[in-house]
């Protein structure tokens, strides 16, 4: 998972790319320890709907770069297969951040 969201990340950016790992205790009593794994880019970035897109198995926004269209949509199945969960938004460093949140136990 963290090789796709790299990969996409490098593969979009402009000169820079972060990569951040942190294990987190959940404030609730119900909710384990999580592993979040956040990967930002300084590329172009996405819009709210071209997000959604992305995450869809085989939707391409761009048929210039390499790829098939799934790693996103890899990388949202198999988040949901360990419980967590893979959110796209808008990076500070100005293109897209990749979100992964897994739980840790």
């Amino acid at each position: 998972m963290v090789g796709n969201l790299v990969d996409n990340a490098c593969k979009w950016a402009q000169s820079r790319v972060a990569v951040e790992v942190l294990s987190e205790r959940a404030d609730g009593a119900a909710a384990g320890p999580t592993l979040r794994v956040v990967v930002d880019d300084d590329g172009p970035g996405l819009t709210p709907s071209e997000r959604e897109r992305v995450a869809r198995r085989g939707d391409r926004l761009d048929e210039t770069k390499p790829g098939s269209g799934l790693g996103l949509s890899i990388v949202v199945d198999l988040a949901a297969l360990y419980g967590g969960a893979l959110t796209l938004g808008t990076a500070p460093i100005g293109g897209l951040r990749a979100e992964l949140v897994l739980p840790a136990a």
